[in-house]
């Protein structure tokens, strides 16, 4: 096979420049941990963090994927003053094409690597951006280890200038490698922040400090002195977790419907009709709804118990809590808690493959 000298050329501009970073200015500080270095497995998947765009000024027209694994790693070569790293490429997709057999190879992938490898001190995944924060917290629900597991990506591709890309893998290793991110779940680690799979979310189209965990707050920093933690999660994650994939190959049906003025129920007939399994309201305010959503949504309570899809009311303004409401539970409807609409689908999902009880749901909504 033939090299590409563009290509070529773009790993060793973007080597360079991580090198430039970690070796200009103040002296970097000694390997974090004492002994041998770690290892950390990263696990490719894609994304922006390995696209490649016609020329570095290219920040929005670029296509994901267009490097592998071992090439990120490659060219971040102060990565092995921190960890031993041991790449798999899973796949090498722009984010909003990760499918569920996708999630499913990653939890069950790092389920063995924490059952086989007792060396093996975190996991990284490299991940678009776009649905990062999904893969996070479906991974927060179903890897049944306490060991690190840190996903990362970037806003910039790996050819534009002033990529992200090379600090943010290197912060997602040392905080891998770190002692101290284990049993604080799935975490996120982008523009030197630490923050909970579960909380985060993408704020902005293209700005660095995109990912945000608005109420909540970030978990800590990667700084160049070391990885400080100030918080941790208190909900149920991983080794905590009580879903278990053992068996499963397929997902219940659970979809999203967003709330507007004069939103047409039919959206919402249409899904019950189709024999869908669960149903995220994405409310106005606190969850809201119009009288013709809520008539829609009621006529669930006509079907037989075992077909009746089950409805989670959530937001669409980005913060905030959805509360229980009396009115609610005589319809069997959930509350979404502090869960956006794209985190309430996930564990929605899960849980609907242990039961159909809105009782039991609701409860782990309130754990989860």
């Amino acid at each position: 096979m033939t090299s590409d000298p563009s290509r070529s050329r773009t790993v060793r501009a973007w080597a360079i420049a991580a090198l430039l970073v970690t070796t200009t200015g103040a002296p970097l500080p000694a390997q974090e941990g004492p002994g041998n270095p770690p290892v950390v497995r990263v696990l490719a998947t894609g994304g922006t963090i390995s696209g490649g765009g016609p020329s570095p000024t290219s920040l929005t027209e670029y296509r994901a994927g267009a490097f592998s694994g071992e090439e990120l790693v490659a060219a971040v070569p102060d990565l092995a003053r921190y960890a031993t790293i041991r790449v798999e490429q899973v796949t090498n997709v722009g984010s909003p094409n990760i499918t569920f057999d996708d999630w499913l190879t990653l939890a069950r992938r790092i389920d063995a690597i924490f059952r086989d490898e007792p060396d093996t001190a975190g996991v990284v995944i490299t991940h678009g951006t776009n649905t990062l924060e999904e893969t996070a917290y479906f991974l927060n629900l179903t890897v049944r280890h306490d060991r690190p597991v840190v996903l990362v990506g970037a806003q910039r591709p790996a050819t534009a200038i002033s990529a992200d890309g090379p600090l943010n893998l290197l912060n997602a290793v040392r905080t891998a490698a770190s002692s101290e991110a284990r049993g604080k779940g799935v975490l996120v680690v982008l523009n030197d922040q630490i923050n909970a799979a579960r909380d985060v979310t993408k704020t902005s189209t293209y700005r660095l400090e995109t990912f945000n965990s608005r109420d909540m707050g970030l978990l800590g920093y990667v700084d160049g002195d070391r990885v400080s933690f100030y918080r941790a999660p208190t909900k149920r994650h991983t080794a905590d977790s009580e879903f278990d994939l053992a068996g499963v190959t397929t997902f219940p049906r659970v979809d999203i419907v967003y709330s507007y003025v004069e939103a047409n129920p039919l959206l919402i007939e249409t899904l019950i009709d189709d024999g869908v399994d669960g149903i995220v309201l994405a409310g106005t305010g606190a969850g809201g709804m119009s009288g013709r959503e809520r008539t829609a949504l009621e006529r669930v309570t006509t079907l037989p118990a075992d077909t009746r899809p089950v409805i989670v009311r959530s937001n669409r303004v980005g913060s905030g809590r959805v509360i229980p409401r009396a009115s609610d539970d005589e319809t069997g409807m959930v509350a979404g808690d502090t869960l956006n609409p794209q985190k309430a689908r996930i564990l929605l999902m899960l849980a609907l493959t242990r039961t159909r009880d809105a009782g039991e749901i609701r409860r782990m909504f309130r754990e989860y």
